[in-house]
């Protein structure tokens, strides 16, 4: 379907070309550049002046045709330009043009595809730790008051996610409603930017592994999830509400933070007796996950941190920070 923008655009353009033919026409028939210009705006837009001389009968019938064809077409524009202020799309469009500005300069940022209840629920946790993002839906009235920039469009198109500018994203989370969808999600986001880090809803078991091997790097099922969680709070309901308060909770104090140990990191290459991590930045290490995927947790002092490894801390949002720039990381 044809947007409100192209047809004005289309129509403003046969608009202008009729007055070019128009005004060539009537040099053809004698009329001087300025005489032909004012002879074919003048009927074009029916102001209903004279002719400029006497007309033959060849100068009536381009008249009549130009009557016909041009008047029409103003008219059309008109009331697009009409539709377009009543509708208020004029202001649509511009504010979609600010928003794909704001989305072309933006870098390192998460495409997040789906804007349902994981969708906004995972939105919300990643602004809160300051990331940026981009929402996609093809849903029009679904992102309407969406407070972070916005792609309307089927993001399994690579057309779709490039709007998003998933070449330049850090991040990729595939939260529609249908695996298969995420499963095109991710293949696409993986084709386009092969450094993404791509984290995929599952609704089903079976999915899983494909969304894996699509290119998935964590595949996330919110029902399993779920239910993981409301049996931890009736098995172990402190350590549980502790952990939840932890992550999520805006009210406490203490928050989890992993910090990535870069080449040129001071902690690289030093133990964890030597770093003294609790007097440096005021943090208690958690775990140490090495560059080959395996966890170190509550690690003993005498752990050596190596680059490449992601340190596992919990402390203030002012001590984590005080974790980060010592690490170097960022």
């Amino acid at each position: 379907m044809t947007s409100p923008l192209t047809r004005l655009r289309l129509a403003v353009l046969a608009v202008g070309l009729v007055l070019v033919l128009g005004t060539a026409g009537y040099m053809v028939l004698g009329l001087s550049l300025l005489d032909a210009i004012y002879q074919t705006v003048t009927t074009v837009t029916t102001v209903g002046f004279r002719e400029i001389g006497e007309f033959g009968t060849a100068e009536q019938v381009f008249t009549i045709f130009l009557i016909v064809v041009g008047v029409g077409l103003v008219l059309y524009t008109f009331t697009l330009v009409v539709q377009a202020v009543v509708e208020g799309q004029l202001r649509e469009i511009v504010g979609r043009r600010r928003m794909d500005r704001k989305i072309a300069d933006m870098t390192g940022h998460v495409v997040l595809c789906g804007w349902g209840r994981v969708g906004r629920a995972v939105a919300a946790d990643l602004v809160h730790a300051g990331q940026q993002v981009v929402v996609v839906d093809s849903d029009a009235g679904r992102l309407g008051g969406v407070p972070y920039p916005t792609v309307v469009g089927d993001a399994t198109l690579d057309g779709t996610l490039r709007s998003a500018g998933i070449e330049r994203a850090s991040s990729l989370v595939a939260a529609l409603a249908d695996d298969a969808a995420n499963l095109f999600v991710t293949l696409s986001g993986r084709t386009l930017n092969p450094s993404l880090f791509v984290v995929a809803r599952a609704r089903q078991e079976d999915s899983v592994d494909k969304l894996a091997s699509a290119g998935a790097d964590r595949v996330v099922n919110p029902q399993e999830l779920g239910a993981a969680r409301m049996a931890s709070f009736v098995v172990r309901p402190h350590v549980a509400e502790f952990i939840d308060v932890v992550m999520h909770e805006r009210s406490m104090e203490f928050r989890m933070q992993e910090v990535t140990v870069p080449e040129t990191s001071p902690l690289a290459g030093k133990s964890l007796r030597e770093l003294d991590l609790r007097q440096q930045a005021g943090v208690l290490v958690l775990a140490v996950r090495e560059s080959s995927g395996a966890f170190r947790s509550n690690p003993d002092p005498d752990t050596k941190v190596l680059a490449g490894d992601v340190v596992i801390a919990v402390g203030t949002e002012h001590d984590l920070q005080r974790l980060v720039r010592l690490s170097g990381d960022r």
